[in-house]
């Protein structure tokens, strides 16, 4: 049995995504989920666990979109339903962003 290893509530996001992995070129994505802590998202190759890189999504915060980068580390890249789900942990995310993501979860 799989144990959740979330450290925080998650809320469904299902949008676009933008990842690039360092030495990677960026690829296309979708996000699934979101905390506090990171972001579930949706890639068509595998990535490996311990990599870092940048992703940049689209928050929608009380109607206004946040443009939402940072860095990310992958926490685990499970293969399902033809895809790959990466669980990304954010890495240092600046203020601004923390509080949208802050908002967003309300």
């Amino acid at each position: 049995m799989a144990i959740d290893q979330r450290q925080s509530a998650r809320k469904i996001l299902k949008v676009r995504a933008v990842l690039a992995m360092e030495g990677q070129a960026p690829v296309q994505g979708r996000t699934s989920d979101i905390g506090a802590n990171g972001v579930s998202i949706t890639v068509p190759h595998p990535l490996q666990a311990g990599q870092t890189g940048q992703v940049g999504f689209d928050l929608l915060v009380d109607g206004t979109p946040f443009p939402l980068h940072g860095r990310v580390k992958v926490m685990y890249c499970i293969f399902s339903n033809g895809e790959f789900k990466a669980g990304l942990q954010f890495m240092n995310l600046d203020l601004a962003a923390m509080s949208q993501v802050s908002r967003f979860l309300r």
